[in-house]
């Protein structure tokens, strides 16, 4: 069969995917477009209605992104079928349509996947995707460690217990501290004690997690282990922060430069042109807030002047020359830059984000050198 036949006969499905049920359309390539039904989120309906649509070779299927995964996708591969997962807030809709259900979901899907109008996210791998997910776990984790503590505080703040002075909270000479604070009315008393036990055990719980993250990487695939090495050769980028930026971006050579990587963070700024005006705002956010966060807390790191620590020295030993190299000009721009700005009156947070805007290109630059010459990949054979 030629490739024009074969695309003559392609066939476009839409799935509009939910928890207990998936809804189908087709949309034929002469311009038919027609509803297939609504089957169980299952593997054997879903077989079986590829089977009734053709050969796995003239299938060509998409839905929506959304909270059930990557589980119908990884079933569509194993299958041998072509399947893409679309970004659900780039998919066109006309400003009149009113009405949303199922079946004009997958309907409106087929049709525009066959006119080429939507745009695909990337898919990781199960080892990436299992890693993210107590990335991400580590997370919530620390905004509930943070909440802990913010009401432990605030019930010392009510009854007039202040840390002494120069006290750093949250270090162990305040954690002894707490432990000799007592209330007369046993009912404070009760909650005091509560309060600390969730500040310990989620204490327990983040760390718990973050050894998991550093056992995880050896899940990965050997290009992205030397990926997580290669980043924590950057300032303020330790472990935690590169196993993060991976599970998060899987690989960076999927990205052609560092402005589309800048953008895929949301930390490019909006823009309202037209004709000769030209306006330009905050950053979009517009993109991966999980990568976006680490990112803003690395840069943190460049406000004092460029200078190799104990630490960074010792996470540095061993890298590529090229890896260092990269690290070294973003230690010594990035710095420089971040001191400029601070003289010119720039508020804290708008220096972090602009400096972490700047430090995503040089992770993408380290991307690119690691990625294309690990030891096992076929860039690396060569």
């Amino acid at each position: 069969m030629t490739t024009e036949s074969a695309v003559s006969r392609m066939r476009y499905v839409g799935l509009d995917v939910h928890a207990e049920t998936i809804t189908a359309a087709v949309a034929e390539a002469d311009g038919a477009v027609h509803e297939l039904g609504t089957i169980a989120n299952a593997p054997a309906a879903l077989r079986k209605l590829l089977r009734k649509l053709g050969p796995a070779e003239g299938l060509q299927v998409c839905y929506e992104a959304g909270p059930t995964g990557y589980v119908v996708y990884w079933q569509l591969v194993e299958l041998g079928v072509a399947c893409e997962v679309i970004a659900p807030s780039l998919i066109p809709t006309k400003a009149g349509d009113r009405v949303k259900t199922d079946r004009r979901d997958a309907l409106k899907l087929a049709r525009c996947y066959r006119a080429g109008e939507l745009t695909p996210v990337f898919v990781p791998d199960p080892a990436t995707e299992g890693l993210r997910d107590v990335v991400r776990a580590r997370e919530a984790a620390k905004q509930d460690l943070l909440r802990a503590r913010h009401r432990l505080g605030k019930l010392l703040l009510r009854h007039g217990r202040q840390r002494p002075a120069g006290m750093r909270a949250w270090t162990q000479q305040h954690e002894r501290w707490l432990g000799t604070q007592h209330f007369a009315l046993e009912t404070v008393q009760l909650v005091y004690d509560e309060y600390r036990a969730a500040v310990r055990l989620l204490l327990d719980r983040v760390a718990r997690l973050e050894q998991a993250m550093r056992t995880g990487v050896a899940t990965l695939r050997r290009e992205q282990q030397a990926l997580v090495t290669g980043l924590t050769a950057l300032r303020g980028v330790r472990d935690v922060t590169a196993i993060t930026v991976v599970s998060e971006l899987t690989t960076l050579v999927r990205f052609p430069g560092a402005r589309p990587l800048m953008a895929y963070a949301g930390l490019v700024p909006r823009e309202h042109s037209s004709g000769r005006g030209q306006w330009r705002g905050a950053i979009t956010k517009t993109g991966n807030a999980h990568l976006r966060r680490v990112l803003v807390e690395a840069a943190w790191g460049y406000r004092h002047r460029p200078v190799t620590t104990g630490r960074l020295r010792l996470r540095q030993q061993g890298q590529p020359a090229a890896v260092l190299a990269v690290a070294e000009r973003a230690q010594q721009r990035l710095c420089t830059r971040y001191r400029a700005m601070a003289a010119r009156g720039k508020a804290p947070l708008f220096i972090a984000t602009t400096i972490a805007r700047e430090l995503l290109g040089y992770v993408w630059a380290i991307g690119q050198v690691v990625e294309r010459t690990a030891p096992g990949t076929e860039a690396g054979r060569a």
